[in-house]
Protein backbone atom coordinates (compact mmCIF):
# COMPACT_ATOMS: atom_id res chain seq x y z
CA UNK A 1 0.00 0.00 0.00
CA UNK A 2 1.55 3.31 -1.18
CA UNK A 3 0.89 6.10 1.13
CA UNK A 4 0.31 9.74 -0.35
CA UNK A 5 2.80 12.26 0.38
CA UNK A 6 1.52 16.17 0.21
CA UNK A 7 0.33 18.49 3.00
CA UNK A 8 -2.99 18.27 5.19
CA UNK A 9 -5.42 21.00 5.23
CA UNK A 10 -4.51 21.84 9.20
CA UNK A 11 -0.74 21.90 8.42
CA UNK A 12 -1.51 24.62 5.20
CA UNK A 13 -3.79 26.59 7.48
CA UNK A 14 -0.85 26.79 10.34
CA UNK A 15 1.58 27.51 7.46
CA UNK A 16 -0.41 30.51 6.28
CA UNK A 17 -1.25 31.46 9.80
CA UNK A 18 2.36 31.57 10.74
CA UNK A 19 3.75 33.65 7.74
CA UNK A 20 0.93 35.86 8.45
CA UNK A 21 2.21 36.51 11.73
CA UNK A 22 6.27 36.59 10.17
CA UNK A 23 4.98 38.80 7.55
CA UNK A 24 3.30 41.40 10.09
CA UNK A 25 6.12 42.09 12.20
CA UNK A 26 8.39 42.38 9.32
CA UNK A 27 6.15 45.13 8.31
CA UNK A 28 6.32 46.57 11.19
CA UNK A 29 9.42 46.83 11.53
CA UNK A 30 10.39 47.56 8.16
CA UNK A 31 7.90 51.16 8.41
CA UNK A 32 9.54 51.58 11.82
CA UNK A 33 13.25 51.79 10.41
CA UNK A 34 11.55 54.33 7.62
CA UNK A 35 10.03 56.74 10.33
CA UNK A 36 13.22 56.78 11.93
CA UNK A 37 14.86 57.37 9.18
CA UNK A 38 13.09 60.44 7.74
CA UNK A 39 12.99 61.58 10.91
CA UNK A 40 16.86 61.84 11.08
CA UNK A 41 17.20 63.00 7.88
CA UNK A 42 14.14 65.92 8.67
CA UNK A 43 16.47 66.76 11.58
CA UNK A 44 19.97 66.95 9.82
CA UNK A 45 18.49 68.81 7.07
CA UNK A 46 17.23 71.42 9.45
CA UNK A 47 20.24 71.39 11.61
CA UNK A 48 23.38 71.38 8.72
CA UNK A 49 21.46 74.19 6.78
CA UNK A 50 20.75 76.40 10.27
CA UNK A 51 24.75 76.03 11.06
CA UNK A 52 25.45 77.50 7.32
CA UNK A 53 22.89 80.09 7.45
CA UNK A 54 24.23 81.14 10.75
CA UNK A 55 28.50 80.62 10.26
CA UNK A 56 27.71 82.41 6.48
CA UNK A 57 26.05 85.45 8.27
CA UNK A 58 28.02 85.85 10.90
CA UNK A 59 31.27 85.95 8.15
CA UNK A 60 29.16 88.29 6.03
CA UNK A 61 28.03 90.55 8.51
CA UNK A 62 30.98 90.73 10.88
CA UNK A 63 33.14 92.05 7.69
CA UNK A 64 30.49 94.59 6.51
CA UNK A 65 31.72 98.23 5.63
CA UNK A 66 28.19 99.25 6.13
CA UNK A 67 24.40 98.28 7.06
CA UNK A 68 21.84 100.13 4.48
CA UNK A 69 19.04 97.96 5.68
CA UNK A 70 17.64 98.01 8.56
CA UNK A 71 19.02 101.85 8.77
CA UNK A 72 18.44 102.97 11.94
CA UNK A 73 19.15 101.65 15.23
CA UNK A 74 15.93 99.57 16.55
CA UNK A 75 14.76 99.46 13.13
CA UNK A 76 13.77 95.94 12.56
CA UNK A 77 12.93 94.90 8.75
CA UNK A 78 12.31 91.40 6.70
CA UNK A 79 15.62 92.06 4.38
CA UNK A 80 19.12 92.83 5.49
CA UNK A 81 21.64 95.18 3.24
CA UNK A 82 25.09 95.16 3.65
CA UNK A 83 27.82 96.70 2.04
CA UNK A 84 31.08 94.29 1.79
CA UNK A 85 34.08 95.38 0.14
CA UNK A 86 32.36 97.91 -2.14
CA UNK A 87 29.65 95.12 -3.32
CA UNK A 88 26.24 95.05 -2.12
CA UNK A 89 24.73 92.17 -0.43
CA UNK A 90 21.01 91.55 0.02
CA UNK A 91 19.55 89.18 2.06
CA UNK A 92 16.06 88.28 1.98
CA UNK A 93 13.40 85.22 1.85
CA UNK A 94 12.42 84.83 -1.87
CA UNK A 95 9.57 81.85 -2.06
CA UNK A 96 10.55 79.68 1.02
CA UNK A 97 14.25 80.22 0.29
CA UNK A 98 16.53 82.90 1.37
CA UNK A 99 18.48 84.13 -1.00
CA UNK A 100 21.57 86.46 -1.09
CA UNK A 101 21.61 88.71 -3.77
CA UNK A 102 24.78 90.77 -5.23
CA UNK A 103 26.58 91.84 -8.41
CA UNK A 104 27.63 88.06 -8.45
CA UNK A 105 23.65 87.21 -8.84
CA UNK A 106 21.20 85.06 -6.68
CA UNK A 107 22.51 82.24 -4.63
CA UNK A 108 20.27 80.57 -2.23
CA UNK A 109 21.82 79.75 0.52
CA UNK A 110 19.59 76.82 2.64
CA UNK A 111 19.29 72.98 0.65
CA UNK A 112 16.52 72.04 -1.22
CA UNK A 113 14.94 70.00 2.31
CA UNK A 114 14.71 73.02 4.11
CA UNK A 115 12.15 75.89 4.22
CA UNK A 116 12.80 79.53 5.89
CA UNK A 117 10.16 81.84 7.21
CA UNK A 118 9.49 84.50 9.52
CA UNK A 119 13.48 86.27 8.62
CA UNK A 120 13.20 89.51 10.65
CA UNK A 121 16.42 91.55 10.99
CA UNK A 122 17.09 94.71 13.66
CA UNK A 123 20.09 96.42 14.04
CA UNK A 124 21.03 96.98 17.83
CA UNK A 125 23.87 99.64 19.47
CA UNK A 126 24.01 102.71 20.59
CA UNK A 127 25.10 105.58 18.84
CA UNK A 128 28.59 106.12 19.59
CA UNK A 129 29.31 102.38 20.03
CA UNK A 130 29.76 99.22 18.18
CA UNK A 131 26.30 97.95 15.55
CA UNK A 132 25.31 95.12 15.27
CA UNK A 133 22.35 92.88 13.53
CA UNK A 134 20.01 90.83 15.63
CA UNK A 135 18.75 88.16 12.94
CA UNK A 136 15.54 85.92 13.36
CA UNK A 137 14.29 83.15 11.19
CA UNK A 138 12.42 80.04 11.23
CA UNK A 139 13.45 76.89 9.15
CA UNK A 140 11.49 73.89 8.65
CA UNK A 141 12.13 70.56 7.04
CA UNK A 142 10.26 69.44 4.08
CA UNK A 143 10.64 65.77 4.78
CA UNK A 144 7.11 64.47 5.39
CA UNK A 145 7.07 62.43 8.63
CA UNK A 146 3.89 61.23 10.70
CA UNK A 147 5.31 63.54 13.72
CA UNK A 148 4.95 66.70 10.61
CA UNK A 149 8.01 68.14 10.10
CA UNK A 150 10.97 68.96 11.76
CA UNK A 151 10.99 72.64 12.65
CA UNK A 152 13.81 75.31 13.96
CA UNK A 153 13.83 79.20 15.16
CA UNK A 154 17.05 80.47 15.15
CA UNK A 155 17.94 83.78 16.80
CA UNK A 156 21.31 85.21 17.14
CA UNK A 157 22.70 88.46 17.36
CA UNK A 158 26.64 89.37 15.21
CA UNK A 159 28.52 92.28 15.83
CA UNK A 160 30.11 94.63 12.98
CA UNK A 161 33.38 94.80 13.16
Amino acid sequence: MKKNSGFTLVELLIYIGLLTIFMSIVTRIFTGIIDVQLSSEATGSVEEDGRFIYSRMAYDVSRATSVITPSDLGSQTNSLIILIGGVTNTYRVSGDNLVLDNNFGTNQLNGMGTHISNLSFQRLGNVNGQYSIQMKFTITSTTQQINGPDTKNIETTIAIK
